[in-house]
């Protein structure tokens, strides 16, 4: 039951990624605070959960970046610190984040 309301969850958020949200990127640039901390240190290395190297953000695509975001959220994505943060993010913020990070090179 659990692996069923999962799916439908997951689909019912891919359903609303379809249509995204128009991003703000100058609205982002408040809200960009939570995301420095990691992905803007050049060669940073998590160990938590395991250790592997942060990606970069600057120049992803911005679908791809509210996607991913969406997916952290919802635990479609398992990181813990990730699915923390994406947790306090509207819609909204998703897509300002994600118009923001796709229009700079970090």
């Amino acid at each position: 039951m659990k692996t069923i309301l999962g799916l439908i969850a997951f689909a019912l958020a891919g359903a609303a990624l379809a249509q995204p949200l128009a991003g703000n990127a100058e609205a982002a640039k408040a809200k960009t605070s939570m995301c420095e901390g990691c992905h803007a240190v050049p060669g940073y290395r998590t160990a938590y959960p395991h250790v592997y190297q942060v990606p970069k953000l600057g120049g992803q695509q911005a679908v791809y970046l509210a996607n991913a975001l969406q997916a952290y959220k919802t635990g479609a994505r398992s990181h813990p610190t990730m699915r923390a943060i994406a947790a306090s993010l509207s819609e909204q913020d998703m897509a300002d984040l994600a118009a923001y990070y796709s229009t700079v090179q970090n």
